[in-house]
């Protein structure tokens, strides 16, 4: 990989001076950046730092509202600065283009992946009808598409995480496009989807492509990156090569990022511990075997990790756990009065919420749930959202008015309302900025401390597993293929599948 840009380099993108500002508030202040063909720039900072607002100004996708301007905003040779709406759309595809987020929420659900591929070579390739189909599976097969002839056939629903994003980047490629932007590509995919996707993208740019890849994980943009830059509050306060940034960063603000990325292991108590649950033997099938005679203990006052990629049947377990699915086989016995007791906290707060209602309704309507009369539920609302570091004043706010992280505190608030022994986690972290992450899994940590609870957490990234869970399961396929002390499993994986984890995790 390139340090810095070469001298001289031709750049496929260039951007100096970018100010956006919406309703009389600078949102991004003299922003620049280039990035030459073949190199990875990585955009970083936390929520509200002004990556997305600078990447969708690369895009001529500016919210309405926004003023825009630069000294500079040059797209494959192109001056984008008063570029009309018509000129935009020429060059979004040809010249630049977009792997966004959630590539089932950007693929048409009802459009078969063939067809979502071929519609760039229709408007930007002009290529015959009857030449579209071989130039799909070309593209799929570019980006390691398995099978790429039926999976042209099917829709978005019908491929895991890594096959839609795998889809969404031959999308993106058909265009021939100069730039890829790739917005948080691997935010929300297992470790080892994650790994074949960003080996994917440095493969691409390797072949020539720049890519400017906006995240919060600093591990994927260690994996990838030639160059970083870092913004804080719409301005760059660091950019350089990625091994000096990330190995040496010289601003605060960035030390903080790059420590945040990497928590501390936790170190399991020693002694005794109480079994609260055991699970003997359990299967479940849908239309497929999804656990296969799956068993563990739970104990009292712990932490355990449930890992895995993508239908290999945690969420089911976690389902059953909650009481949500019954076990097809096998048993699953609680220490008595402990199952009324048993709460989940979602992956994602802001749909787990009714978003007509405040925060602090939701809050009443849990603590009425739990029998606590409506004389004191205002109050202790207020208390519970002290109790996860909020302010009872956003009891006012919905939930759209709230960051990311004020959610997942919210959303663990509402959880706590019904005095739970057992939490289950699912991917409580997963869409977080690292040092949000961070201060989470310490909240969670206290509230363990202080309430003695007993946490289940359903988790993707092996770094928040070693950091919060005391014991791990890995599960394959829906049978768990290793167990035991966190540090113990991870720190000297035994199974195959567990070594490819760690591996994939570790970079």
């Amino acid at each position: 990989m390139s340090g810095a840009e070469p001298e001289g380099a031709r750049s496929a993108l260039r951007v100096q001076g970018l100010r956006i500002a919406i309703g009389g508030r600078t949102l991004v202040d003299g922003v620049s950046l280039a990035v030459a063909p073949g190199e990875c720039l990585a955009l970083v900072g936390e929520s509200g730092a002004g990556k997305s607002l600078t990447v969708r100004a690369l895009l001529g996708l500016s919210p309405a509202r926004a003023s825009v301007s630069a000294a500079m905003l040059e797209v494959d040779g192109v001056d984008a600065r008063a570029l009309s709406e018509g000129a935009w759309r020429t060059l979004r595809g040809a010249r630049v283009a977009l792997v966004s987020q959630d590539a089932l929420v950007s693929l048409d659900p009802l459009r078969r992946i063939g067809a979502e591929v071929a519609e760039p070579l229709e408007i930007h390739e002009s290529l015959p009808r009857a030449e579209r189909g071989a130039r799909v599976q070309e593209l799929l097969a570019d980006v390691a598409m398995p099978d790429p002839q039926r999976r042209a056939r099917q829709r978005p629903h019908e491929l895991s995480g890594g096959l839609r994003q795998r889809a969404l980047i031959a999308s993106a490629l058909a265009g021939r496009p100069a730039v890829l932007i790739a917005d948080e590509p691997t935010t929300a995919l297992d470790a080892t989807v994650q790994a074949r996707v960003l080996a994917l993208l440095r493969r691409i740019a390797d072949a020539g492509t720049a890519i400017v890849l906006v995240s919060h994980d600093m591990a994927a943009v260690r994996r990838i990156a030639d160059r970083v830059v870092v913004l804080r509050d719409g301005r760059v306060v660091e950019q350089g090569s990625a091994a000096e940034v990330l190995s040496a960063p010289q601003d605060d603000y960035t030390r903080e990022l790059v420590r945040a990325s990497v928590p501390e292991p936790r170190v399991a108590g020693d002694g005794d511990v109480p079994v609260l649950a055991t699970v003997t033997g359990v299967d479940k099938s849908f239309d497929r075997p999804v656990l296969r005679d799956v068993s563990f203990v739970l104990r009292r006052g712990r932490t355990l990790g449930v890992v895995g990629e993508s239908g290999s049947g945690k969420t089911t377990l976690a389902r059953i756990l909650l009481g949500v699915e019954r076990a097809d086989a096998g048993t699953v016995s609680w220490e008595r009065g402990i199952r009324p007791r048993i709460q989940l906290v979602h992956q994602n707060p802001l749909g787990a919420f009714d978003p007509r209602w405040t925060i602090g309704r939701s809050l009443r309507e849990a603590l009425a749930a739990g029998g606590v009369p409506r004389a004191g539920r205002r109050e202790r609302a207020a208390a519970l959202l002290r109790e996860v570091d909020l302010d009872p004043a956003l009891a006012a706010r919905r939930p759209a008015e709230l960051s990311g992280g004020q959610r997942q505190r919210a959303a663990i608030a509402r959880a706590l309302a019904a005095d739970p022994e057992v939490l289950v986690l699912d991917e409580p972290v997963s869409a977080l900025d690292a040092t949000v992450r961070m201060r989470i899994l310490a909240l969670l940590d206290r509230l363990q401390h202080d309430r003695g609870l007993t946490m289940v957490l359903v988790s993707h990234d092996l770094a928040v597993v070693a950091a919060v869970a005391d014991d791990v399961l890995v599960m394959q396929d829906g049978a768990i293929v290793e167990q035991g002390p966190t540090a113990s499993v991870l720190g000297d994986p035994q199974h195959p599948f567990t070594r490819e984890l760690v591996a994939a995790s570790a970079g």
